[in-house]
């Protein structure tokens, strides 16, 4: 099942003294903080909407103004919060899925033993990762390349993969 929400980054810091914050982007294209017009966090157990008013970029940050954050006294208080946005803001991936979508599927292999659900996903710089963790608790790392991984239906919640020689 699709998430209907999306994780889009953290502040981590504040700004300036006029709100500003300080936002590592999780988006794999952080100008695609550009299209949103609001986010949202679980603040004190309580979803709260902010409207982006202003997009900067500082190195591998951005920095945002959020309509509803006057100050630094206000953005002080939003520090270490994980931003959301629906999913129909940005639309769908090139790839027919985000990796948020991979988390929970059933990796089963191409002899049609089943491995394990992915627990995670990270990249090494050359290729992603898929961390799979087995029903006895132990955790295979696959490489997602072509000769790996086979075959990934989000709405079958499966991934098919072939394990070289090595892998486990």
């Amino acid at each position: 099942m699709r998430n209907t929400t999306l994780q889009v980054g953290e502040i981590v810091n504040t700004h300036g003294l006029r709100g500003e914050v300080k936002i590592v982007p999780w988006l794999d294209v952080p100008e695609d903080f550009e299209r949103l017009k609001t986010v949202y966090a679980d603040i004190a157990g309580k979803k709260e909407i902010f409207t982006v008013a202003s997009v900067k970029y500082q190195k591998a940050n951005i920095i945002v103004k959020f309509r509803e954050v006057p100050d630094i006294n206000a953005a002080e208080k939003l520090k270490r919060t994980v931003l959301y946005v629906d999913r129909d803001q940005l639309g769908e991936p090139e790839e027919g899925y985000y990796i948020c979508d991979l988390l929970g599927i059933t990796v089963i292999t191409d002899e049609g033993a089943t491995l394990g659900k992915i627990v995670d996903v990270f990249s090494t710089g050359s290729n992603d990762v898929y961390t799979v963790k087995g029903e006895d608790g132990k955790e295979v790392l696959l490489p997602v390349i072509d000769d790996v991984v086979l075959s990934v239906d989000i709405d079958a919640e499966v991934c098919k993969v072939h394990l070289l020689e090595g892998l486990i």
